[in-house]
């Protein structure tokens, strides 16, 4: 059952990285439209799916001495919920909030653009 699942997941990014490395033509006049994705960037979805490779090429092996290890996969959710926080969450939760313009402040700003627009 293991192999069945890893390997799954194994097609399925492999699939996807061929088709994020694929080269778009014009039908028009055959010029290059898009060169696809570089596979060896530093950051990108490249990077977290050759991670993903990695952790089933590990799991599978280890999967042979023992057969619990399956639960290693559960890394896979868990990082991308850690990702998710990390990079949307976090950051809309825990933002400061704006600064308040003093009354006196906004009044003036507001004869100003008042004026501004007279002219």
């Amino acid at each position: 059952m293991i192999f069945v699942v890893t390997s799954v997941i194994y097609l399925a990014s492999f699939l996807l990285m061929k088709r994020m490395a694929k080269s778009r033509f014009s039908a028009l006049d055959g010029g290059l439209v898009d060169a696809g994705t570089d596979l060896n960037m530093s950051s990108g979805m490249a990077e977290h799916i050759k991670d993903i490779i990695l952790l089933l090429a590990i799991v599978q092996c280890a999967g042979l001495v023992w057969n619990y290890f399956w639960l290693a996969l559960l890394l896979i959710p868990a990082r991308a919920a850690f990702m998710l926080w990390r990079s949307v969450l976090a950051p809309y939760i825990f933002a400061p909030a704006p600064p308040e313009a003093d009354e006196k402040k906004q009044k003036k700003q507001e004869r100003r653009m008042n004026r501004g627009g007279q002219r």
